[in-house]
C-alpha cells in the first residue's frame, strides 16, 4: 500500500457507513485539463483544474459520510480541507489506477466505497447521497453516473472489488457502456444516476459553470472571460 495521509475528523452520528473517494491530479498546469487548451493557457487550465477539485472535496466534505478518500496523483495544496485520508495513486493507465485506489481504500476499510473524478464540480452532496444510500441499504450492489462524453462520472460498489474496473478501456466514447456492462456482467444490481457533463473543453467549461454559478469553478471561468467562442473559431 502507498505511503497515505490520515485527516481525522469527528464524523456525525447520522453519517452513512461508507466512503467516498475522488480521483484526482495535482492542478499543475500542462499536466491537467490540457484539452481546455489553446483557449485557456495551460496556467489559467491548471486555474480551473484547481476550482474544479477544491469544488467536488467541498461537496463530498459536506455529504455525511464515514469516511472521505484522495486519491492523489501529485502533493496535496491548499485546496485540500480537512478530514480527508490521502493516498497516492499508482499504476499505469487510468484503469490500473482505479483498481489500485479501490485496492488501497480496501486495507483499511471494508465498508461500500463511491469514487468519483476532479470534473464534475456541479456536483452537489444531495447527488452522492443519492449515490451511497442504495449501497449501505443493501438495494443496490452498484451505482454508475454516465457522463455525456461517453464516460462516467460515478462509480459506486457495495462490496468493493479492483478487477470490476481494471482491464476497462478508458477515456473512449464507450468507456461507460463497457463499464456498465462489465457490472452488469458480474451480476450485479445497479442504480442508475442523472447523466452529468464534465469538464473538457472551453464549451463545456462554461455550461457547467452557469449551471452551478456559486461554485469556486464558475468563479473562476467569469473571472477569466468567455473563451468557447475562441475555441470555436
Amino acid at each position: 500500500m502507498p505511503d497515505s495521509t490520515r485527516s481525522d475528523n469527528p464524523r456525525p452520528e447520522n453519517a452513512l457507513a461508507a466512503q467516498l473517494m475522488v480521483i484526482a491530479k495535482e492542478p499543475v498546469p500542462g499536466r491537467v485539463k490540457t484539452r481546455l487548451t489553446p483557449a485557456y493557457t495551460p496556467a489559467e487550465a491548471a486555474e480551473l483544474a484547481e476550482a474544479a477539485l477544491a469544488d467536488t472535496l467541498a461537496t463530498v466534505a459536506a455529504t455525511g459520510v464515514t469516511r472521505r478518500i484522495l486519491a492523489l496523483a501529485g502533493t496535496p495544496g491548499r485546496w485540500l480541507p480537512p478530514g480527508f485520508d490521502v493516498i497516492a495513486q499508482r499504476g499505469g493507465g487510468l484503469d490500473e489506477r482505479l483498481a489500485w485506489a479501490l485496492a488501497d481504500a480496501r486495507v483499511t476499510s471494508p465498508a461500500p466505497l463511491v469514487f468519483i473524478g476532479m470534473d464534475t464540480p456541479q456536483v452537489t452532496p444531495a447527488l452522492l447521497a443519492r449515490a451511497v444510500e442504495p449501497l449501505v441499504s443493501g438495494t443496490a450492489d452498484a451505482t454508475f453516473g454516465p457522463a455525456e462524453d461517453g464516460g462516467f462520472w460515478l462509480l459506486g460498489l457495495r462490496e468493493i472489488d479492483p478487477a470490476l474496473v481494471l482491464g476497462v478501456p478508458m477515456s473512449r466514447a464507450d468507456t461507460g457502456a463497457l463499464q456498465l456492462a462489465r457490472l452488469h456482467h458480474a451480476g450485479l444490481r445497479v442504480r442508475m444516476l442523472p447523466e452529468l457533463a464534465d469538464v473538457d473543453t472551453a464549451g463545456e467549461a462554461e455550461r457547467i459553470a452557469a449551471a452551478a454559478p456559486g461554485s469556486r469553478f464558475a468563479a473562476r471561468v467569469r473571472a477569466l472571460g468567455p473563451r468557447a467562442l475562441l475555441a470555436a473559431g
